[in-house]
């Protein structure tokens, strides 16, 4: 059976809606600590998928660029809405959470499969480490921050 890559697929537009979303929320904060955490968090996230979309690439051999989702979209929406009707940074937070969780999901998701090529799952492995340590980082700032 041949690698069916959809799932990797996802990964990489659930890092594509988390660079947006976290760059979206991050000049929404108020806190300068969480604003530059967001930024750098970002660019990490647009760096995982670069990653990913070219190991997937060579692997598969086709041009590999995927943007984000509906969902993940309509999400940013919602956070966005929540700032511009005065959303304290917990509210913010809390928003970023629920798009970690899909993170960390699609992750744990590609990760039961057993064909993923070795140097995609590697890339992948590594990179899940990260996205854990995030989701929790955020938590604790959303924790943090309740009243």
């Amino acid at each position: 059976m041949a690698f069916e890559n959809s799932a990797v697929r996802t990964v990489i537009e659930v890092l594509h809606d988390g660079e947006k979303g976290f760059k979206s929320l991050g000049e929404e904060l108020k806190d300068p600590q969480a604003k530059s955490f967001f930024t750098q968090e970002s660019a990490t996230r647009h760096k995982f998928a670069s990653e990913l979309e070219s190991a997937l690439g060579s692997t598969t051999g086709e041009k590999v660029s995927e943007g984000g989702t509906v969902s993940g979209t309509m999400h940013r929406a919602w956070g966005e809405l929540k700032a511009k009707m005065g959303g304290s940074d917990h509210t913010l937070l809390e928003t970023a959470e629920q798009g970690e969780d899909a993170a960390k999901k699609a992750y744990e998701e590609v990760l039961k499969m057993k064909d993923v090529p070795a140097p995609v799952l590697t890339l992948l492995r590594s990179q899940q480490s990260h996205i854990l340590t995030c989701h929790d980082k955020v938590k604790a700032m959303r924790d943090a921050t309740a009243a």
